[in-house]
């Protein structure tokens, strides 16, 4: 085998775990009303059927009333009612040969008050949290022993509902470890000052949940290996906690990631984007393991086997979370073991998982439409029962190629014309932005796919309506696409010459000039990766947006990212303004800015004007073909929603009788995800 420790069995407490891989507890947003539902059971079902050895669920499962998750989607340990789904959840788990525990936690002030009851928010001594806005009240006496026993009541319901173990988090400034850091603990009693007294609260947390749950139980406990404040604990003070803990006896195992999380800055390195280096903090974890005699587990990018192999042989670690790598590929532990890996669809580290969450959404996959859709949606595509038909599909963007892989996965013959020499539509614009190359994999991953398949692939191929009609389709879907919407203005004056679009800038059509002042009234990645990209070249940038703050729209994980590399850039940030006017005096650009809320204007002199205005679709083609399909062109989106077959594909198709669909942002403008959903649930029916 190549991978011997990867594939180890390992034994916590009285649970024996089939392999080293984790799925670690992540806040999946998916939970009805506090409970696992079919959504929920389904999500980590499928990664029970794909291999993993260990699941942990709950990301943030609150233990009492006055901890309410701050995403409301969270399974909560406070009530019994829980315990139902809990009980499905470990059944259909166990059904597959892997092991399900959940995280439990008390959030203190990394929270929100304006929810649910309306709590008044608990801290050791009532310092506010950046992030949630956490305004929290100095906790009293009574109530650390309440939520002693609110932990323990939730470890009763957890082994009650047959689930294999609780991990206790201390990890991202909740309330154990804020209990922990001379940064929010400033006490004077019995739980504050000495470590000793501030690792009170922790042990009597820990002796409450084995009092109930029983010595042969698996217990663990989350923590960071460096909250990388100065006011806070660096990673001596946490290997000195980590060997405090496991002295007690009361854990089974640690598993330790990287970094606090209490400021916008510091969370971005918690989940890492592509941006950071593979697995950045396991350095904090190997130094906790070196003080302790317990299991250590570790979780941040690591996405693929050779990296956890290595982890695992060196004894850094002894087991590896990949979470983000079986949100993308659920199935990517089976396919390690046959053989098959360059079959995995590989994490790229987009965040769109983790963005979303932190815009309250449900955690989805950028390039995995299927994952938490396993009610709907098939990570697996079956072979069509129905007729073999000829389809074609024009442009090979995600869109394009996911309908292409998806209608060859069901049987049909495929072919997929694209008039770049090359598949990847705007994914490999994106790509070219400093620090986002890892988004290429996206494309790479359904590059050999489509080749593995033989979709009959035709490149610097521009299809018209003559050349698809020669191929007598079945089926016809356009992925055309779309042009930057640079023309929405007239007197930004691009037909002029007077800016260039992103576009022009990425794919290398124009040269950064002079001073450049980039306009992105998206705010999404594009403007801002356009922008890093010229500033990284030496030159002078300010970024304007109509909106609050740049890149407003790309989410809690990202934005910081993003601001760490314009900051040191020197590139000047400049919301709440719109481009009015480009005009030219001498050899010099005038841009014209107005701010959104006084209407003042005021005026840049610069040598290039840069402008990300989104897209709007290639819809040419679409109104060639629409009068000649069966359809007209027309999804009937009743039976999309529902996840049902295109009612137009039950009757006969080809012999100059074809179904039109387009999809993706030859439609309208959507991402990445949106364009491979659109894909798979039209085309899974096929």
């Amino acid at each position: 085998m190549r991978y011997p420790h990867l594939f180890e069995p390992i034994q916590l407490n009285q649970l024996q775990i089939r392999n080293r891989i984790v799925s670690t507890a992540h806040a999946e947003v998916y939970a009805d009303d506090g409970m696992p539902g079919e959504r929920y059971i389904r999500y980590y079902e499928e990664k029970a059927r794909g291999g993993v050895g260990l699941a942990i669920c709950g990301g943030s499962s609150p233990v009492a009333k006055d901890s309410p998750n701050a995403w409301w989607s969270s399974v909560n340990l406070s009530r019994d009612e829980t315990m139902e789904g809990l009980a499905r959840l470990a059944e259909a788990m166990h059904g597959h040969g892997a092991k399900i525990m959940i995280q439990a936690t008390h959030m203190g002030r990394r929270n929100a008050w304006h929810g649910y009851d309306w709590p008044h928010l608990v801290s050791p001594s009532g310092v506010r949290e950046p992030v949630h806005r956490g305004n929290a009240k100095t906790i009293e006496i009574e109530e650390i022993r309440r939520i002693v026993k609110d932990y323990a009541r939730a470890a009763r319901r957890v082994r009650a509902s047959g689930m294999d173990g609780i991990e206790i988090s201390a990890a991202h400034q909740h309330l154990i470890d804020q209990f922990w850091s001379p940064r929010t603990n400033h006490r004077t009693d019995e739980y504050g000052g000495s470590l000793a007294n501030r690792l009170r609260f922790g042990v009597e947390v820990l002796h409450a949940v084995r009092e109930e749950v029983g010595r042969d139980f698996c217990v663990g406990l989350r923590m960071c290996g460096d909250e990388f404040h100065e006011d806070g604990l660096d990673h001596e003070a946490l290997k000195e906690i980590a060997q405090a803990m496991s002295e007690t006896g009361l854990i089974d195992y640690l598993s330790v990631i990287g970094s606090g999380a209490d400021t916008h800055n510091t969370l971005a390195n918690c989940m890492p984007p592509m941006a950071l280096p593979p697995e950045p903090f396991v350095h904090l974890a190997g130094g906790i393991k070196s003080v302790v005699k317990i299991p250590v587990m570790h979780a941040q990018s690591i996405r693929d086997a050779q990296q956890a192999e290595r982890l695992l042989a060196s004894g850094t670690v002894d087991m590896v979370g990949m979470t983000r790598a079986q949100i993308a590929d659920p199935y990517m532990v089976v396919k390690i073991r046959d053989g098959r890996e360059d079959q995995i669809k590989q994490c790229v580290g987009a965040n769109y998982c983790i963005d979303r969450q932190y815009n309250g959404l449900d955690v989805l996959c950028v390039q995995n439409a299927a994952t938490s859709r396993e009610r709907t949606m098939p990570h697996l595509i079956a072979r069509s029962t129905g007729p073999k038909r000829k389809v074609v599909v024009v442009g090979a963007g995600p869109a394009g190629l996911e309908a292409a892989r998806v209608a060859r996965e069901r049987g049909h013959d495929v072919v997929l014309f694209e008039k770049q020499g090359q598949v990847g539509g705007q994914v490999n614009l994106a790509a070219k932005a400093p620090q986002r190359e890892q988004m290429a994999g996206i494309i790479r991953w359904f590059d050999l796919e489509t080749l593995r398949l033989g979709v009959d692939r035709r490149l610097n191929t521009e299809a018209d309506v003559s050349m698809i009609m020669d191929e007598r389709p079945g089926i016809v879907v356009l992925a055309t696409g779309g042009v930057p919407h640079t023309d929405q203005v007239h007197e930004w004056g691009v037909s002029e010459g007077l800016a260039v679009s992103s576009w022009d800038i990425l794919s290398g059509r124009t040269a950064p000039q002079g001073n450049v002042l980039v306009y992105d009234a998206i705010s999404a990645h594009a403007g801002t990766g356009a922008a890093d990209f010229i500033a990284s070249r030496g030159h002078l940038v300010e970024m304007v947006t109509p909106d609050v703050k740049i890149a407003d729209d790309t989410g809690g994980t990202t934005f910081p990212i993003f601001y760490r590399r314009l900051y040191s850039q020197g590139v000047i940030l400049t919301p709440n303004h719109w481009l009015d006017r480009v005009y030219r005096e001498g050899d010099k650009l005038v841009a014209v800015l107005r701010n959104e809320y006084t209407d003042v204007q005021e005026e840049r002199v610069v040598d290039q004007v840069v402008i990300e205005n989104g897209i709007r679709p290639n819809e040419a083609l679409y109104w060639q073909l629409k009068d000649r399909s069966v359809n007209h062109g027309q999804t009937d989106i009743d039976t999309l929603y529902a996840a049902q077959p295109q009612p137009v594909l039950s009757q006969p198709l080809g012999n100059g009788k074809f179904a039109l669909f387009r999809i993706g942002d030859g439609v309208s403008m959507h991402n990445i995800h949106a364009a491979i959903y659109d894909a798979l649930r039209l085309c899974k029916d096929f």
